[in-house]
């Protein structure tokens, strides 16, 4: 396999960010959609770094159907003012 071909199994960071942002939903899913979304945003508030945070925000302005139900609630409370 060459150099060329072991990249492209190679997630983007923004492919990664989307992928930890929906495990991370996943993981408080059977709290329930409303206390799923609020646990998911308070662990992306405490855990991701500020730039990681508006690149997820924007990455779900880009594509609205990469994130979860859960991930892109938690993310469209991360956005608002």
């Amino acid at each position: 396999m060459s150099g060329r071909d072991e990249e492209a199994g190679v997630m983007s960071t923004g492919e990664r960010l989307v992928y930890m942002a929906n495990q991370i939903a996943r993981n408080f899913a059977a709290e329930g959609a409303e206390r799923a979304a609020a646990m998911t945003e308070d662990h992306l508030r405490h855990y991701w770094d500020p730039a990681m945070r508006m690149r997820i925000v924007r990455l779900a302005g880009e594509s609205p159907d990469a994130l979860s139900p859960i991930a892109a609630a938690a993310v469209a409370r991360i956005a608002a003012p």
